[in-house]
């Protein structure tokens, strides 16, 4: 059974830079996250949007406020568990918590720091890949250069849709997006720049079939009401959205509020030694923002600091007089 003074469960920017700060705090971590990769919702949905509300950068590229985040992070050397779901948490004698993830392990710490956002996600499935045995169906798109010079098919209308394909166009050999409307879910700014690129565009039509035997090497397009076109391809994005939900921490005891984990000012939830930052949380007057989940997380490893050792103070000072 592994042991770390702190458990971190989501590792996206709330649970980074929490990591960071127990670090720095002189606690040990562990971040378990269901994703393959750091990120949490940036990764998965946004990578290559700019984000402007980030303290310190008038704008900054989602991928890029991850790296810099995971480096912050990796100056203490935290534990990464990654593609791996927190599935059950009991407590020691000694009151210590032990979450119980689904690759088998046992982990025990000192206090859990929940920042998992939405809750683990879940990647709308595309129904044409249900009968494809081989390579080549992408939910979201880890590095863009892993598709260069491929020929790709983007599903969907939404966002997430349109950001890979803007993304996308500069490095692919070419970019299709298919939706099955004519209308789009995406923010108009969006549609525009990709309308606005050297990207073929189909409408009202669905992607019905996937061909190729080890890897994918053409998708057939059904028009509403046409028959039925195939399209050369390499690789398919599926960027149909996600469904997000707590999993087995809604089974865990904790005070809920619909979908939020009730927390007190010092981010405190009502089970022993569990805090909550981030979007997961909620409390009177919360406010959903990237900056405000990076004060939460700070608010709630101080205070788990002092449970997790007495003798610590709340407040560790300024970093700056650290040097």
């Amino acid at each position: 059974m592994a042991e770390v003074d702190l458990a971190v469960v989501g590792a996206g920017p709330a649970g980074l830079f929490g990591a960071y700060y127990a670090g720095f705090r002189g606690l040990s971590v562990a971040v378990v996250d269901t994703l393959p990769e750091p990120g949490g919702q940036i990764s998965a949905m946004y990578p290559e949007k700019m984000i402007f509300d980030v303290a310190g950068f008038p704008a900054v590229r989602g991928r890029d406020l991850v790296a810099g985040l995971v480096a912050q992070a990796d100056q203490f050397r935290p534990a990464y568990r990654l593609g791996v779901l927190a599935e059950t948490l009991d407590y020691l004698p000694d009151g210590r918590p032990v979450l119980g993830l689904s690759g088998g392990e046992r982990l025990t710490c000192g206090a859990v720091l929940i920042t998992g956002g939405l809750g683990s996600f879940t990647a709308r499935p595309l129904p044409a890949a249900d009968a494809f045995a081989g390579a080549g169906v992408l939910y979201f798109v880890p590095h863009l250069d892993d598709l260069a010079g491929r020929r790709v098919v983007i599903v969907g209308g939404g966002d997430s849709a349109f950001d890979w394909a803007a993304a996308l166009r500069p490095v692919a050999a070419s970019v299709t997006l298919v939706h099955r409307r004519d209308r789009f879910r995406a923010h108009a700014g969006s549609i525009a720049r990709v309308q606005a690129l050297d990207v073929e565009i189909i409408v009202n039509a669905e992607v019905s079939r996937l061909v190729g035997d080890e890897r994918v090497t053409a998708v057939e397009v059904t028009p509403r009401g046409g028959p039925p076109r195939l399209l050369a391809a390499d690789a398919v994005v599926a960027a149909l959205g996600f469904t997000a939900d707590l999993g087995p921490l809604a089974r865990w005891g904790l005070t809920l509020d619909r979908r939020h984990i009730v927390v007190d000012t010092t981010m405190a939830t009502n089970l022993p030694r569990v805090f909550a930052a981030g979007d997961v949380n909620d409390y009177r007057g919360k406010v959903r923002l990237i900056a405000v989940g990076f004060g939460e997380a700070a608010t709630a490893v101080n205070n788990a600091a002092v449970v997790i050792d007495p003798a610590l103070h709340l407040f560790p000072g300024h970093s700056s007089d650290q040097g």
